[in-house]
């Protein structure tokens, strides 16, 4: 193998041998690991005044990435969790060259030993029901574009499917005879069907008379006939809030991303009284704890509490009904 501080050869090799051979890593996980050298070798360009392809390992030791952290964050707006996203795909590149160029071992090292961000963990967001109420209905069902993202946004509210689910549905998924359902691959690699309430299945039974597609042809395609993409479906969101804020004003407070939607259709199983296990495999996730922001999330679950707890400073007397003569004179 090439070594010698070969780069270019060693992020190809990383990509192609590792990820894809030996991992067999999932198509999310190689673009996002994509998407971060993509962001890493444009910084570097621009800084080091070097094409891509003539970089070397010498160039990229902890205060490099460490202003590349900082670029991310700063000026691109990135939160600490994206930051520690693109950290993880870095360690991970390192990992490689630590075993297959013992040379930059040292280097691989100092760059395996960078701390992830911590970070405050706000509260999620989530839709109410009148919020998803108008943001459903924000679509024009006059056009084309309008019939397919009101579908679009029915199945995220009630199925809850990460953005990659949504836009990964091909027609060959959707089963809309009895017990209507959607199969999906998350995390993972992990395949689990989601039933369908009445008027999801309805919605969806119309759009697909209408999209006519093949069986491997996507549910939710653009005006080219291609899947739409993670910024796609995030423009169709963006547009149809503005919309819906007309009618519901508390939307402005909201920064409603597609994985609010997910959210809201956890919060919605929550407070219809449905088990932390049930919601956990509904949503695809891992373990039974990751639902527990939801609860932490559910004000009104709060006050249900808080109202079977007694005041303080109250002395609780035991009920006594009023005497039939007063309670009569009382009633007039």
């Amino acid at each position: 193998m090439k070594t010698d501080g070969d780069f270019p050869f060693l992020l190809q090799a990383f990509f192609s041998d590792r990820l894809m051979r030996q991992r067999q890593a999932s198509a999310h996980t190689i673009a996002s690991y994509r998407d971060t050298f993509r962001l890493f070798l444009v910084f570097a360009e621009q800084r080091l005044k070097k094409a891509p392809s003539t970089l070397r390992l010498e160039d990229f030791d902890t205060p490099f990435i460490g202003a590349f952290l900082d670029h991310l964050e700063k000026e691109r707006g990135n939160s600490a969790r994206s930051r520690n996203v693109r950290l993880a795909a870095i360690h991970s590149f390192f990992r490689y060259v630590a075993l297959h160029d013992p040379v930059h071992g040292a280097l691989a090292q100092r760059v395996l030993a960078m701390p992830i961000k911590r970070y405050h963990r706000k509260q999620i967001q989530f839709l109410t029901r009148p919020e998803i109420d108008a943001l459903i209905a924000a679509p024009d069902q006059k056009t084309w574009a309008g019939r397919r993202d009101q579908t679009l946004l029915l199945v995220a509210v009630q199925t809850g499917f990460r953005l990659s689910e949504l836009i990964g549905l091909r027609c060959e998924d959707v089963a809309l005879g009895t017990g209507s359902h959607l199969r999906c691959t998350g995390k993972g690699r992990k395949e689990r069907c989601t039933p369908l309430r009445r008027e999801t299945a309805t919605a969806l039974r119309a759009w697909l008379l209408e999209r006519n597609g093949q069986s491997k042809d996507p549910v939710f395609p653009s005006a080219r006939g291609h899947a739409l993409s993670p910024d796609g479906v995030e423009y169709v969101l963006a547009k149809y809030v503005l919309i819906a804020r007309q009618q519901c004003p508390s939307l402005e407070k909201k920064r409603v991303t597609p994985h609010v939607l997910r959210h809201t259709a956890a919060m919605e199983l929550l407070q219809s009284g449905v088990d932390r296990s049930v919601i956990a495999l509904w949503l695809g996730h891992e373990s039974m704890e990751t639902t527990q922001i939801y609860l932490h999330a559910d004000l009104e679950l709060k006050e249900q509490a808080l109202a079977k707890t007694s005041p303080f400073g109250i002395k609780m007397r035991r009920y006594r009904p009023d005497d039939k003569l007063l309670a009569f004179l009382k009633g007039l």
